[in-house]
């Protein structure tokens, strides 16, 4: 299936497409009531990785607009995945007639040699059948560093009494067979004048709070006539949603500037696979027996975690660069320009 590098779906596309170049999203259908389990396991760190990684880089100073004041930022956002999420443990996730002969699997951010074989031992209409399968392996080899982006145009306009409002938007783009957008709001309140003296220095302190939304949409092609499974209408969705309340501040000096914050990030993502898989299996005492598994997968995960930033900013007249990191469960690494006025 052809990779689909294109701005907002860069990650998402590499990981889908490979996934399904490995036969995994449709084989792993095979196991049943544990497919649910084996996608969550395998797909987790990509889904925790962009919630954590849609909640950097709101910021790059403490210090707000004047009325009608703007910005433009272009960035990205990088959260590095820990070794511990690139495999998971077979056996911890309570499979009930899914076995192997390994004890781990990759998930979406380990290694694409890591191929672990499954078979699969049920009952349908009175048959005993057998299946067996590879999940996929990792993507880990196709991206230039173990990490899950998130890029981002933003606009920060600055609002009466010391309030900016911050806007993200990102509409559907993609291919015939991926399509994402982004959309993300944000308000940053200085509250430096809550401290007296301190509005003397290049001292600035704000809190900021921001929502993002992201979805993605991933056409589920039936391009191999040998796996004995038939697609009809196949389609994964995913939902992404996360948020953050930060307390930020910045050390604001004509070119360079300091910055960072304290605060808390969450969200949670949902992957539906929808459509009908006729899928093939093996009858024990000889020939096949077809199952049909309609809309067969649905997944949340929640990602959460205390966050703090550290970064810095280089002024150039109207133009910015700024880079900073966050450590949290998924360390981030944010970078970007923007265009400043006022």
């Amino acid at each position: 299936m052809k990779k689909n590098i294109a701005l907002l779906v860069l990650f998402i596309s590499i990981s889908i497409s490979s996934y399904s170049q490995n036969g995994g999203l449709e084989s792993i259908l095979f196991a049943a009531e544990d497919a649910s389990k084996l996608t969550g396991a395998y797909i987790s760190p990509a889904m925790k990785g962009l919630v954590h990684s849609m909640n950097g880089g709101w910021y790059h100073t403490a210090k707000v607009h004047k009325k009608f004041g703007f910005d433009i930022s272009i960035g990205a956002n990088i959260s590095y995945v820990p070794k511990a999420d690139e495999t998971f443990n077979i056996a911890a996730l309570g499979l009930t007639k899914t076995t192997s002969t390994s004890l781990t699997a990759a998930t979406i951010a380990g290694s694409q040699n890591l191929q672990s074989p499954m078979t699969i031992n049920t009952n349908i209409d009175g048959q005993d059948v057998t299946a067996t399968f590879k999940l996929p392996g990792g993507i880990k080899e196709d991206l230039p560093i173990n990490a899950i982006p998130s890029p981002a145009v933003q606009i920060n306009l600055g609002l009466p009494y010391k309030f900016e409002a911050m806007l993200r938007l990102i509409p559907k783009i993609g291919s015939n067979e991926t399509k994402g957008q982004l959309v993300g709001l944000g308000l940053k309140k200085e509250i430096t004048d809550w401290f007296g003296p301190l509005n003397k220095l290049p001292l600035h302190v704000s809190l900021l709070g921001a929502y993002t939304n992201m979805s993605i949409d991933h056409r589920i092609m039936d391009d191999n006539s040998t796996d004995n499974i038939v697609i009809s209408n196949g389609n994964a969705s995913f939902k992404i949603n996360s948020y953050t309340i930060q307390a930020i501040a910045s050390l604001n000096f004509p070119i360079i500037n300091i910055y960072g914050g304290i605060g808390y990030g969450a969200g949670n993502a949902n992957i539906n696979i929808n459509g009908t898989y006729d899928l093939t299996y093996n009858i024990n005492g000889g020939g096949t027996q077809v199952e049909v598994a309609k809309d067969p997968i649905r997944q949340k995960f929640n990602a959460n975690s205390f966050r703090g930033t550290i970064g810095t900013r280089l002024s150039l007249g109207f133009f910015k660069i700024f880079a900073d990191y966050t450590l949290q469960e998924y360390n981030t690494l944010n970078a970007g320009i923007a265009f400043s006025f006022r």
